[in-house]
């Protein structure tokens, strides 16, 4: 019984994430691209959105954020930030190591936007 609550207890505190709380760690992909924020966000979007009907887009400061969530949590965030030569593109996923709904589109969307 102490097993299954302890279970229950990591699996609730894990899935609580915040797209601030998910840039904090390592992202899973990193790269640059020519393009800026905006024709890169345009391209990816569509493409994440094929992939999942959860995905918004929002203009940031410095670029914009694409964010896929369910239940309140963050399952993946695309941060694109403009550089003096284009984009730098940065995703986030609260289990990479996970298999999910849309995951592999969303990531060949990312890298085939570039």
């Amino acid at each position: 019984m102490r097993l299954f609550v302890g279970a229950v207890a990591i699996a609730l505190l894990a899935g609580c994430v915040s797209p601030g709380e998910l840039e904090s760690k390592d992202p899973s992909i990193s790269a640059s691209t020519g393009k800026d924020p905006k024709r890169y966000a345009l391209c990816v979007l569509p493409r994440w959105q094929d992939a999942r009907s959860d995905v918004t887009l929002s203009e940031t400061e410095h670029g914009y954020r694409l964010i896929a969530a369910t239940n309140n949590m963050t399952d993946e965030l695309l941060s694109i930030r403009k550089t003096s030569k284009g984009s730098a593109v940065k995703l986030y996923q609260r289990m990479a190591w996970a298999p999910g709904y849309g995951r592999s589109d969303m990531e060949q969307a990312v890298r085939s936007c570039l």
